[in-house]
């Protein structure tokens, strides 16, 4: 029997590992360890949380902890090396484009250990992101690839990986929701934020390049506040931009909006059930581009770029420029928006196609 280190920073990672790591507990020839780097501290990645997932108490816990991109990636570049050199798996499998990411494959590698990218392609083409660097160095020394799209095969052809070492298995995040879908379902959200049977957008908003400057986020907010005289608007309010709303003197700008529902950051469960009853959601994030894609929601896109291109050219995704958003909002709310189509193999079984290729690739 194999062992596979299955690497996880933060709450997102576990909900993309838990699909695998439950489908190999289930055979006969792997055993999965959870390994925690502690990159984000989480005051919600409670025994509840993994409960949910119906994942154990991770078996390795590094408490790396926050600090700049360099100290998070020295930090479980040591931690981990330490656990690797003690007790070194047959495989590592990282998730997406975290540092830790980064961290594990450069340290797994360095002891020619052989690593597997879970969510591997993806690509932005905008390398200020640091998660569009964690991406493509983690690609670069990888052994095995497992995609979500035809488009992140291709990137990853162009790049020189040999076409044997890809394996496009689907989304992991669909295989969460699927997972998740009776508790998703049994929430409220309408009765919850006193929305009734009004139509509602979801807002989520913590990039950089729309909350760091006073003026970029001044705009946003005067948009919101249009968009809002429409449509009411559930907001939660990430830290990062919580902060920036208040350093900026604009948070009472929103607050004094009676459609405007400002609220603390929900957990997945209350989160997905907030989207799921939405009219569309207006965003920055990436993984909710993929979520929305699937449940056929409009999902307004405030970037420039996205590493999941698929969920414009097939879904209900759209890039949007902030000056556009209002008559982007107008389109939805007129049945002008495309719903699209959930893209190939995004069907809740994608974990099951990952276990046989890391079984297949493993040669257990």
């Amino acid at each position: 029997m194999i062992s596979a280190h299955l690497i996880a920073a933060a709450r997102p990672n576990f909900m993309k590992v838990a699909p695998l790591y439950h489908a190999l507990a289930a055979s006969d020839w792997c055993r999965p360890v959870l390994v925690h780097t502690g990159q984000h501290y989480d005051s919600n990645m409670s025994g509840a949380f993994l409960d949910d997932l119906g994942l154990p108490a991770p078996d390795h816990h590094l408490g790396v902890g926050s600090g700049s991109h360099a100290e998070q990636t020295a930090g479980v570049m040591v931690a981990y090396e330490s656990i690797l050199r003690d007790t070194p798996p047959d495989w590592v499998v990282v998730v997406g484009d975290v540092n830790s990411t980064l961290a594990c494959s450069i340290a797994a590698k360095k002891l020619c250990l052989p690593v597997a990218h879970l969510e591997a392609g993806l690509r932005s083409g905008d390398r200020t992101m640091p998660e569009e660097i964690n991406r493509v160095v983690t690609d670069a020394i990888s052994d095995l690839y497992w995609t979500p799209s035809p488009d992140a095969d291709e990137n990853l052809l162009r790049e020189g990986v040999a076409p044997e070492k890809i394996d496009r298995v689907g989304n992991f995040m669909i295989d969460s929701f699927e997972l998740m879908r009776p508790r998703i379902e049994a929430t409220r959200p309408r009765e919850r934020f006193d929305l009734g049977d009004r139509p509602f957008a979801v807002v989520t908003l913590h990039r950089p390049s729309n909350v760091d400057r006073a003026e970029s986020l001044g705009r946003l907010v005067a948009e919101l506040r249009r968009i809002a005289d429409g449509i009411d608007l559930v907001f939660p309010v990430h830290p990062r931009t919580r902060q920036r709303l208040d350093a900026f003197g604009l948070a009472a700008d929103l607050a004094a909006h009676d459609s405007i529902h400002l609220i603390d950051p929900l957990g997945y469960v209350d989160f997905m059930g907030l989207v799921r009853e939405s009219t569309m959601v207006v965003t920055d994030s990436g993984g909710i581009q993929e979520e929305t894609t699937y449940l056929g929601i409009p999902c307004l896109t405030l970037r420039n770029t996205t590493e999941r291109p698929i969920t414009v050219t097939v879904g209900s995704n759209r890039l949007v420029k902030p000056e556009d958003l209002a008559e982007s909002v107008d389109k939805v709310m007129s049945g002008a928006w495309a719903k699209g189509r959930r893209p190939d193999l995004w069907d809740g079984h994608t974990a099951e196609r990952a276990a046989a290729s890391l079984k297949r690739h493993a040669g257990a």
